[in-house]
């Protein structure tokens, strides 16, 4: 059985009285007793710490014996200021899991430092910390975890076997174990087969932190990057900009170091293309090292193993290399704004020595709304459950052919919650169009996995007819020619007149001119994008990723133009997000997508 990601909380809702077919309403695991609140102001023994760490930040609060092979040596003190940063960390990552004011977490073992900060966190967040005795019996550890409705246990790691024992009872509201040490990854896949996160101390304490570093370089008018970037400034981290120029944007990484990457697919799909073509050029014994290391990584991971954990040997002799690349500090990367084709997904994840994440959001939703779990090979090409504060469902598109009551749910991705905006400025009649009994339409239309993830898989708005009646889905057909190391950005177009579909390309300089040396063509790039044996070249290898990747006839391209110039912003082609904006672009080539239509008609297209 799948593991799962998400709960149900509302039955589906049938077409009936003019309303289409609504799927249930799921909300992530880690929220399933209820969405996350907004913070608010608490008092608590809280007040007792935060006042006493201002007062003596010096002084030794919590010591312990250092135990070295077996003997205890003298004790090692932390201060109020050490313990006070460590107990915010947890505090933090507390209410990740959505774990509100008035909630309960367990703490359970003997007396260590551990168990204090657990305590403070607790007391920081407004949360009531529930005692257990370290010498309950199981059947006691399982009443108080069920009748206190534990949210979250702080164990001590000689505790966890006996935690475990009761997991299966106290699924009703356990959403995580934290060890006071570590986990074996054995005790990890016996919780989380009941739908329960575990972590290190020292895991569960290191989400973004002040020691952390972020590469500025999406546009901070987009909402992807005000988000990370304001959480970033909430948690001390660094920022750091890039110069502004796309063609240096590599260098700046490299010379920053950052630990956290946000990115767009079109920036995945440029570092994937150029990681792939220095392993083509590498010579055949290290092209069967990487593949054997991939493989082998790959493995573990779908074993459940961590990232980190699942090769270090060859992280160390052959992936590190990747990681250097990026800086060599990556440690957390975020993909966002479009999805991300799963092939690249898997490779980042295996070969970046980094998390990586995908999820999905809007700036109607404060960003993202949707986020895949690290460490969980199953989440590879969807965006995850729903983040703790949001509740969602598909809604039937029937003219599209997809039912949210089917076997495999599909539907138009629809949303409420606590972080939703309340609607358009000034546009009353925009708002009442998205909104309808209280369900925020997305236009995205997503596919419902067997654990309980998201997968995005067509836009409302872009999809159109060609003449023989056939539907075409454009971003997906794009997504699949953007697989073709000879393309830096493919525009497809069709219409309802039209059998058949064209594209404008902007070829991937590098291998164009390559291409040219070995068929002894001469000419700049410009001269090259214009010559006609290119052109066929260019649309012929297109079509073989297309039918590789299972594109079907009427979705092949039938000629291409292509374009020695980037598709810009300043051209209004693109968005800050690199998304095509295909009524301009329309209108940019209009003379270009009639020639290629009549061209294509006359059999004067590949030559």
């Amino acid at each position: 059985m799948a593991e799962m990601f998400t709960v149900k909380v509302e039955e589906a809702t049938p077409a009936g009285g003019g309303r289409l077919a609504a799927g249930p309403v799921y909300r992530s695991v880690y929220a399933k007793d209820g969405l996350m609140e907004l913070p608010q102001d608490i008092q608590s023994p809280w007040d007792f710490f935060s006042g006493a760490v201002k007062k003596y930040p010096k002084n030794m609060m919590l010591g312990q014996r250092q135990v070295t092979d077996g003997k205890a040596g003298e004790y090692v003190w932390q201060t109020y200021e050490e313990v006070y940063q460590k107990v915010m960390r947890i505090g933090s990552a507390i209410r990740s899991f959505s774990v509100n004011p008035g909630a309960h977490c367990g703490i359970y073992g003997s007396n260590c430092p551990e168990w204090v900060m657990a305590m403070q966190a607790c007391n920081s967040q407004g949360i009531c910390y529930v005692p257990l005795y370290d010498t309950l019996g199981a059947n006691a550890v399982e009443f108080i975890m069920d009748h206190a409705e534990i949210s979250i246990a702080f164990v001590q790691e000689s505790k966890i076997k006996s935690i475990l024992a009761v997991v299966p009872k106290c699924t009703a509201h356990l959403r995580a174990i934290v060890s006071f040490g570590d986990f074996t990854s054995e005790m990890k896949k016996e919780a989380e087969k009941f739908g329960v996160s575990c972590f290190s101390w020292e895991d569960f304490s290191s989400m973004i932190t002040e020691e952390d570093s972020y590469f500025s370089y999406l546009p901070l008018a987009h909402i992807f990057d005000q988000v990370i970037e304001n959480y970033c400034i909430s948690k001390g981290a660094s920022i750091g900009f890039w110069q502004g120029d796309i063609r240096y944007l590599m260098e700046d990484v490299q010379v920053m170091k950052p630990t956290i990457f946000c990115g767009v697919p079109r920036v995945y799909d440029r570092i994937y293309t150029g990681i792939n073509l220095k392993i083509e050029s590498g010579g055949m014994l290290a092209k069967h090292l990487f593949q054997y290391a991939y493989n082998y990584k790959l493995a573990n991971m779908r074993k459940g193993l961590k990232q980190h954990e699942a090769s270090p040997f060859f992280d160390k002799i052959v992936f590190s290399k990747i990681k250097e690349g990026l800086g060599g500090r990556i440690r957390l990367m975020i993909a966002g704004a479009a999805p991300l084709a799963g092939q690249i997904e898997e490779f980042l994840r295996v070969t970046s020595c980094s998390v990586f994440v995908q999820g999905y959001g809007l700036t109607e939703s404060c960003a993202g709304c949707f986020t895949s779990i690290a460490n969980v090979v199953s989440m590879i090409g969807t965006v995850g459950p729903p983040v703790t504060t949001i509740e969602a469902r598909l809604e039937s598109v029937p003219e599209m052919g997809y039912d949210a009551l089917s076997e495999t749910p599909r539907g138009e991705i629809c949303l409420r919650g606590h972080t939703l905006f309340s609607g358009y400025y000034k546009r009353p009649s925009l708002t009442e169009e998205v909104f309808s009994d209280g369900w925020f339409h997305t236009g995205d239309i997503g596919e419902w996995q067997p654990n309980g993830a998201m997968k995005i898989i067509d836009r409302k708005k872009n999809i159109f007819k060609l003449s023989q009646g056939e539907y075409v889905a454009v971003e997906v057909v794009e997504s699949a020619y953007m697989q073709s190391p000879l393309v830096a950005s493919v525009w497809v177009y069709g219409n309802s007149f039209e059998s058949f579909l064209v594209a404008v390309v902007v070829p991937e300089r590098q291998a164009l001119e390559e291409w040219a040396a070995t068929n002894n063509k001469a000419g700049d790039f410009a001269e090259l994008c214009n010559d006609p044996k290119a052109r066929g070249y260019i649309q012929d290898e297109l079509n073989k990723t297309g039918k590789k990747l299972g594109l079907r006839g009427f979705e092949m391209l039938k000629a291409v133009h292509l374009e020695p110039v980037p598709f810009s912003i300043e051209k209004d082609l693109i968005t800050p997000t690199f998304k095509l904006k295909r009524p301009q672009l329309l209108k940019y080539y209009k003379d270009r997508v009639d020639q290629m239509y009549n061209d294509a008609k006359d059999g004067r297209t590949a030559l």
